[in-house]
């Protein structure tokens, strides 16, 4: 990372802390309030991903998410998190250090700038108080899975000590590669599972996006519940189309929820869906009242 970007990093996170002070405290307590408000029972951690409002902007969308009693917009990168925090906000998962998601740690070629990357991020999630940072395994290109799975660990052992002393998570994401991401490697729970086990840390883990496992194995709550300890995030979405969650579509989302709700998890759940109504922040609403078990 060239060093103008990492200053203006570094400018941007020690700005944070000062709107935290500010005008953060107000807002968590509003947020807080709002979520009594609209009956959120406290068993799930609200977020939303920010990709699917691109119409909204990020400013509106925090007033939203606030009344709605969300407590997290996230998939954002450094710049982005002090528009959050001074509405008292969070970013459950944090972005920026990738190279994407069809190039990733599963190609030795890029791991020395995906070190590079990830050393200069984690420190600035950690100061600004986010949690999780987003990685991925990158695409298949002919190479086999146990072959991608050693290159992936040896990399990510490469930050852990660092991820490690800073309390922040390394989360890959488990997509599907059947329809929306052809070739990529990370596309099964039980592969995330044997990589997290490989790395041997307990700052790496999986993102597992409902939407994406449910097109690919199936089987859902029984996977969460077997596969629960590797798993620090989770990811929503209406099957077929990644539409809404609600009878539209083929998954029960409050059974869902409640199995994650069982194994202990205290984590945060996104609404990662793509609102097909014209409504879509009613349809936001709607989204976290189905998760709201």
């Amino acid at each position: 990372m060239k060093t103008s970007r990492r200053n203006a990093l570094k400018k941007m996170t020690a700005g944070t802390a000062a709107v935290a002070l500010s005008g953060g405290l107000t807002h968590r307590i509003t947020a807080a309030e709002n979520a009594l408000e609209n009956g959120l029972k406290g068993k799930v951690n609200h977020s939303v991903c920010k990709w699917c409002y691109k119409d909204i902007s990020l400013e509106d969308l925090c007033k939203e998410s606030e009344k709605i009693g969300l407590q997290s917009i996230e998939l954002l990168g450094v710049n982005d998190w002090p528009t959050l925090q001074k509405y008292g906000l969070t970013c459950a998962m944090g972005n920026g250090a990738s190279l994407g998601i069809t190039k990733g740690w599963n190609d030795p070629a890029l791991h020395d700038e995906l070190v590079d990357r990830y050393t200069e991020i984690i420190p600035l999630a950690a100061k600004a108080g986010i949690k999780n940072v987003i990685t991925f395994s990158g695409n298949r290109d002919g190479m086999d899975d146990e072959t991608g799975m050693i290159n992936c660990a040896k990399g990510i052992r490469r930050i852990m000590s660092l991820a490690e002393q800073h309390k922040v998570t390394i989360v890959m994401e488990l997509l599907n590669s059947k329809i929306n991401h052809k070739d990529y490697m990370c596309d099964h729970t039980k592969w995330g599972a044997a990589l997290c086990e490989m790395v041997g840390s307990e700052r790496m883990k999986l993102l597992y996006d409902i939407y994406h496992m449910q097109i690919m194995e199936g089987d859902v709550i029984r996977t969460i519940k077997e596969h629960h300890q590797y798993i620090a995030h989770y990811h929503t979405g209406g099957v077929p189309g990644r539409n809404e969650i609600d009878d539209t579509q083929e998954l029960y989302y409050p059974a869902i929820m409640k199995a994650i709700v069982e194994t202990g998890f205290d984590g945060f759940v996104a609404q990662e869906f793509i609102p097909a109504r014209e409504d879509k922040l009613a349809s936001l609403k709607q989204g976290v009242d189905i998760c709201n078990i």
